[in-house]
């Protein structure tokens, strides 16, 4: 099996499964196109949800990923098996990288509140972070999945870029995933955060979204939470969001999900100006709305 050239996820992410799952009030989901700082957000929803905890085994554990297949032909019962196991006593809180309507947008009312946490990444940016990461998955899930390694990297970006992205169509999903949301960005059950914003104002985001999902931490474990989010925090305990338990052959190298955490240098990871005209262009086609578009690449207040 190689790498899907009609613009699929490769194959062990199943998108299809998280519309089988029957939503509870008070869910969180946390929708972030590929690395865009799902990693970092799923760990800031589960410390609050938590009141601050530095001794969890891996954040999949707290914060399922909802569209992953463990093995070849997994029958979705055991997806229901994990969801099964969580805590109940807090919301429930996902990972997934989808946007509607693959992701259910479910309206609030009618008894349900579901809410939607929804991170951007400028583009580029995303796109510079995705070749490493591919590159960081280990040659045991390669096999696993019959898929060779060799179709999802490259040895430099543009190789990447122009073989790979377009193959996958990676870049149309980002921006894609922008244009499904934008409608919903005003609903009450949906917060847009950007991660160029995020990372301006680390404390402000996490307040944003304490007040999003109802969590009251105190001071002390405010500070706790501020910390164990914090990149160097991350950085030294990486082997807590390497998706360990999420399946029993192991997906990633160690270290691989927390990377630099860089806003503004995707230059120097590779993106050229040809790369980036064309990657506009592909944007401009698909999210219609320039606003859209520039708070995408900019970051900054949200338009309404």
């Amino acid at each position: 099996m190689s790498a899907p050239s009609h613009g699929g996820p490769p194959p062990w992410i199943a998108p299809q499964m998280q519309q089988q799952i029957e939503w509870r009030d008070q869910d969180i989901l946390i929708s972030v196109p590929i690395k865009s700082g799902t990693t970092w957000t799923m760990n800031i929803v589960y410390q609050l949800l938590a009141g601050g905890d530095p001794n969890f085994q891996d954040i999949y554990a707290e914060v399922p990923w909802i569209e992953i297949l463990t093995r070849p032909g997994m029958p979705i019962h055991e997806l229901f098996n994990r969801i099964g196991k969580m805590n109940l006593n807090r919301p429930r809180a996902f990972k997934t990288h989808s946007a509607p309507p693959v992701l259910p947008y479910i309206e609030p009312g009618g008894g349900k509140h579901v809410r939607y946490i929804v991170v951007f990444r400028n583009p580029e940016e995303a796109l510079v972070s995705a070749k490493p990461f591919l590159e960081q998955h280990t040659d045991e899930w390669y096999e696993l999945w019959q898929t060779p390694k060799g179709a999802l990297t490259r040895p430099d970006f543009p190789a990447f870029y122009h073989e790979v992205i377009d193959a996958v169509g990676m870049h149309a999903a980002l921006f894609g995933f922008l244009q499904s949301w934008w409608p919903l960005r005003n609903r009450p059950n949906v917060l847009f955060l950007h991660f160029a914003n995020m990372k301006r104002d680390h404390e402000g985001s996490i307040r944003r979204i304490s007040n999003f999902i109802g969590a009251r931490p105190n001071d002390e474990q405010f500070r706790a939470i501020a910390e164990y989010t914090s990149f160097p925090w991350m950085k030294q305990n990486s082997v807590k969001f390497d998706a360990s338990t999420a399946t029993d052959v192991p997906v990633l190298r160690p270290g691989a999900m927390v990377r630099k955490g860089e806003t503004g240098a995707a230059q120097d990871d590779g993106i050229t100006r040809a790369i980036s005209e064309h990657l506009r262009n592909i944007g401009g086609q698909i999210c219609t709305d320039p606003r859209a578009l520039r708070w995408f690449y900019e970051a900054g207040p949200l338009p309404q």
